[in-house]
């Protein structure tokens, strides 16, 4: 198998194996990551793809479920999607479910209906790392689309029938900006009909343009309890009725196959964990996080 390093897949899905169609990321430019930064985006070849797929097809050959990666496979055309899809199906007979992460902009030049026929190929799951539905905080982190965006390609996907996830980065506002961010973003979700709605803390890593301007004092972070309470706007604004998930630090489980109907736990949790949570605790179990 040809993998290019860092080899990220969602923990959530029950993807093996895994295919590499892609390495890197086409916008590597958002401030707060820098998983891919010293990985150049290129498409795999198609020989390779083959290759790897005849290995699987010999090792798991019932396999049903299978993820694509790098970053954002999805940024290719139609054109060259389609192949890639019916190889997967011809070298792995038995397969249901095909899964990837990718780029809002991703699906901007792809039809209804280009991706419903992506839908009849297998391909009926993928995740979006939004991260924020606020305009001003999208252009602050350097995300590369607005609101209008997110809700135009989302709606596409919801026509087409692909299932999809959504995130928002609880704290990449700063302490100028977590209200807006918190209620734009609860606001924009939910306009759609995501499968799911996942959150997750900031954590500001030092090869970062986001560190570096913590550093020089030209962003200003929130705390752990900054974190808490703007996780808690959001979460109180949300109308949302799928799957819920959150990497929050928190010592209370928030997640839940049903937002809408655990709603008042969530918050009543939240709240708690606010006024009598374990703050210094929290803060360092982030600072032991070494990526996304």
């Amino acid at each position: 198998m040809h993998f290019t390093e860092p080899v990220y897949r969602n923990p959530y899905w029950p993807t093996y194996p895994l295919l590499q169609v892609t390495q890197g990321c086409t916008h590597n430019r958002c401030r707060f990551c820098s998983m891919y930064k010293d990985v150049p985006f290129r498409m795999q070849p198609m020989e390779t793809i083959e290759a790897d797929l005849r290995e699987l097809s010999a090792t798991v050959p019932h396999a049903r479920t299978i993820q694509l990666l790098s970053a954002n496979p999805l940024v290719m055309r139609y054109e060259k999607l389609v192949p890639i899809l019916e190889a997967v199906n011809r070298y792995l007979p038995d397969m249901e479910h095909i899964y990837a992460a990718t780029r809002v902009t991703d699906i901007s030049d792809k039809s209804v209906e280009q991706l419903r026929h992506l839908r009849e190929l297998g391909l009926n799951e993928i995740s979006l790392g939004v991260e924020s539905a606020d305009d001003w905080t999208l252009e602050r982190i350097r995300k590369g689309y607005r609101s209008e965006d997110i809700l135009m390609e989302c709606r596409k996907l919801e026509e087409a029938g692909i299932e999809y996830w959504v995130t928002f980065l609880n704290g990449v506002g700063g302490r100028s900006h977590w209200r807006e961010h918190a209620l734009t973003s609860a606001d924009v979700f939910s306009q759609l009909n995501p499968k799911v709605v996942g959150t997750g803390g900031l954590t500001l890593f030092p090869d970062t343009d986001l560190y570096r301007e913590a550093e020089e004092g030209t962003f200003d972070p929130l705390d752990e309890k900054g974190l808490m309470e703007e996780l808690l706007l959001f979460v109180e604004n949300l109308d949302h009725d799928g799957r819920f998930i959150t990497h929050h630090t928190s010592s209370v489980d928030l997640n839940t196959q049903h937002f809408n109907r655990d709603k008042a736990r969530i918050v009543s949790s939240l709240k708690a964990e606010i006024d009598h949570g374990d703050i210094g605790r929290m803060s360092m179990i982030r600072s032991m996080k070494r990526g996304l």
